[in-house]
């Protein structure tokens, strides 16, 4: 409804207050906000909220060895990884939370932080932001460098998280490796391309957590160097408080089923070269979709199957 303009004198407690109401209100066409967005932040950061509770958090500053994400928060607010080993901090500081990384390529260790012959992942650009009411995500650019500088892969990535009931989500990681020289060999190791690093009253030997693969074997001992389709990792992150992640491998990935590896001391990943190298040609590429299901309580390996299955039926992201 339109409203004529008024002006209209009022007197409170011997004041005049004068109140102006406008003529046309009509612009004001408010829009849904979305419950899912990716917020831009300081220091290069990228923050994943669900009606503002942060989720999760990208960092990709330059002066960084690699990107990676922290915190991964569970349905508690609390965050359900870590930043390097709990025993082993300076040894084990490449551990960071969540990360995209490999031990060795053409020679190039893009896994650690010292030693000799070291690479970097280096952030070029944030391409997009997506916000939605069903997931918040961000893609970016960035270059697989060795210690001369010289680019070794291009790499297009996307995070993404959506929402599930009960302030759960899935985090969904698409991966795009490029090949810019002649020739590319990615080595035959167990580390590499997906870490994560549990926080540490989780982990089996510090908290009594535990690890649980889709074959139902359960901790190091039986999960160590296994393929699976998922695994596992849950334990108390406050007293009385369970909650874990799901690590799943993509049934469209070059490897699936996927060998793990898995210690009690708080780590999982899934390897890409176990079992031998792979070798790119130039402007050849590999594409990876990993998903990582952030959930309360100690689930059955029901529950996580069916979280898993939803998670196969998915398409690897189309990056442009």
């Amino acid at each position: 409804k339109v409203i004529s303009c008024l002006a209209l004198n009022f007197c409170l407690s011997g004041h005049s207050i004068l109140i102006a109401e406008s003529s046309d209100s009509s612009g004001y066409r408010p829009k849904p906000i979305p419950e899912m967005q990716a917020l831009p932040l300081p220091h290069d950061e990228v923050s994943i909220q669900n009606k503002g509770t942060e989720l999760l958090r990208f960092h990709f500053g330059n002066e960084l060895r690699r990107p990676f994400i922290y915190p991964v928060n569970g349905p508690s607010g609390l965050s359900l990884t870590r930043l390097g080993h709990p025993h082993d901090p300076h040894g084990h500081s490449h551990h960071n939370s969540v990360w995209i990384s490999h031990h060795m390529i053409n020679e190039i260790d893009f896994w650690g932080d010292r030693g000799e012959n070291k690479g970097r992942i280096v952030h070029q650009k944030v391409d997009s932001l997506e916000d939605s009411d069903i997931h918040a995500g961000v893609v970016s650019s960035s270059l697989w460098k060795d210690p001369e500088d010289q680019v070794v892969f291009k790499e297009r990535r996307r995070i993404v998280a959506e929402a599930r009931p009960e302030r759960q989500y899935l985090m969904i990681i698409d991966l795009k490796l490029e090949a810019v020289l002649p020739e590319v060999t990615i080595r035959k190791t167990p580390f590499g391309m997906i870490g994560v690093r549990m926080a540490k009253s989780i982990g089996v030997n510090d908290g009594g957590g535990r690890i649980i693969n889709s074959n139902g074997q359960i901790n190091e001992e039986e999960t160590f160097w296994k393929s699976a389709r998922w695994v596992d990792y849950s334990g108390q992150i406050a007293s009385g408080v369970v909650e874990g992640l799901t690590l799943m491998d993509h049934p469209k990935n070059p490897n699936h089923p996927s060998v793990f590896h898995i210690r009690n001391d708080g780590w999982m990943g899934a390897c890409l070269t176990f079992d031998g190298d792979r070798i790119l040609k130039k402007g050849e590429s590999i594409q990876l979709r990993y998903g990582i299901y952030v959930h309360s309580n100690l689930l059955t390996p029901a529950e996580m199957e069916i979280e898993w299955v939803q998670f196969g039926k998915t398409k690897p992201f189309a990056f442009r």
